[in-house]
């Protein structure tokens, strides 16, 4: 098992951390047990989840967004068994990028609803409805800073703001413009978002172009990132770890590593992940040694029952 410093507190993290010690005694003494794979190299998701997002805290467990109805799925990665959590709020109000904060809050992008939520990670119950826009728009990801969240908007230049404290709700909403080098053109622009190395500004993909930016979080002043002339084209979720960027190509399935320097004012791409389960990843998140990302399928027409799943592969 895998351990980590809970993000949850008292008898609730006890609990999680006493059920997945259980769970593993019993099954090095249960008879015919012993084929089953414990932490799935690929979980099920519900039929016609249509997921994007991805979270996942200091706990063995991942959180999955549908663009179908907004509903939050969480899949225990040791076991590979998930639940919905609370209920559907339906086809206008998707779940699209989604971050887990230190307090088991669910920071929600809503996509062309132009809204956000606050999701309680441990019953699904929203803590706050965030209000960005009746613009159209498609509010695409999310980032947590030490006192605020940032939300990109696809369609227009600018990043949503929300205090990351106790009482965050729809008043606290700022919208942050932004300027600079970056130029929004037709198709997905600002995509996913992280912080840069040092945590002193941000990184936006825009996914139209495959430019990478370095975002002021004070002014919204955008300078491109110097990738040495790479591209991130079709650039989703971003993934931060030390200073190795996890870049998510979704069309191109695949998943570009790159190294930057402490400021996130260059960078280098070192190496290019794919795995034949790919099938349109948009975003990725980490546990242990392993990546996990939700296969969006967009090139597949979505039904009922169509098959969603999301796949663990090893970190470089």
């Amino acid at each position: 098992m895998i351990r980590r410093r809970s993000v949850l507190t008292g008898v609730a993290a006890l609990g999680v951390a006493a059920a997945v010690g259980t769970a593993e005694r019993a099954s090095a003494h249960a008879p015919g047990v012993r084929s089953r794979k414990w932490f799935p190299d690929t979980v099920d998701l519900p039929d016609g989840w249509m997921p994007e997002g991805i979270a996942i805290g200091a706990l063995p467990f991942a959180y999955f967004g549908s663009r179908y109805d907004g509903a939050i799925y969480r899949v225990d990665l040791v076991t590979g068994e998930g639940r919905v959590l609370g209920g559907r709020p339906g086809p206008d109000l998707p779940s699209i990028g989604l971050k887990l904060d230190g307090r088991g809050r669910l920071f929600v992008a809503g996509g062309g609803s132009g809204l956000g939520r606050i999701v309680d990670a441990r019953n699904g119950q929203v803590l706050a409805n965030l209000y960005f826009t009746v613009d159209s728009t498609f509010v695409n990801d999310v980032v947590l800073t030490r006192h605020s969240a940032y939300f990109t908007d696809s369609s227009n230049p600018v990043l949503y703001v929300v205090p990351t404290g106790p009482g965050a709700g729809a008043d606290d909403v700022r919208g942050l413009p932004l300027t600079g080098d970056i130029s929004y053109a037709a198709g997905i622009n600002a995509n996913g978002i992280c912080r840069t190395p040092d945590g002193r500004a941000l990184l936006v993909v825009q996914s139209n172009t495959g430019l990478l930016f370095r975002v002021d979080p004070r002014s919204g002043v955008t300078r491109q990132v110097d990738l040495g002339g790479e591209l991130l084209t079709n650039g989703d979720g971003l993934l931060l770890e030390g200073r190795t960027l996890y870049a998510v190509l979704n069309r191109l399935n695949t998943v570009a590593v790159l190294r930057l320097s402490r400021d996130g004012r260059s960078g280098r791409i070192v190496e290019r992940l794919t795995d034949p389960r790919f099938d349109v990843p948009t975003t990725v998140a980490s546990y242990g040694n392993r990546l996990y990302l939700p296969n969006a399928r967009f090139s597949t027409p979505p039904t009922p029952e169509t098959p969603y799943t999301a796949v663990a592969i090893s970190k470089p």
